[in-house]
């Protein structure tokens, strides 16, 4: 019963998430998702419509997506409104270094 035990511990296992990111790095280099479900018109197309023509309502997980897709886009404009905040008040500071230096120089132009 212990040699079982010490063979058990010893066999590699495998996990399901290696099965589900097979051919991730492919898909990635053909310009597509790495999770065949990710995005595209199977996933976010609704599924059906009214006879008369309206769309159907969304479902859960396109609300979830959309959820989503806003807050990283708020989180990456703001993320780049304070970067460049940052980098003109940087820049501002080094203009105004700069002049100090030139009026002690008495290099002013």
């Amino acid at each position: 019963m212990a040699a079982l035990g010490s063979w058990l511990s010893s066999v590699r296992r495998l996990h399901c998430s290696a099965a589900a990111r097979a051919g991730g790095q492919w898909r990635l280099q053909q310009g597509l998702a790495a999770n065949p479900s990710g995005y595209g018109p199977l996933t976010e197309l609704p599924d059906w419509s009214f006879a008369d023509g309206r769309p159907a309502p969304p479902m859960k997980g396109q609300l979830r997506r959309k959820a989503q897709r806003e807050k990283l886009a708020v989180s990456k404009t703001s993320c780049t409104a304070d970067t460049g905040n940052g980098c003109w008040i940087t820049g501002m500071e080094a203009q105004a270094a700069e002049v100090g230096g030139r009026k002690e120089a008495g290099t002013w132009s």
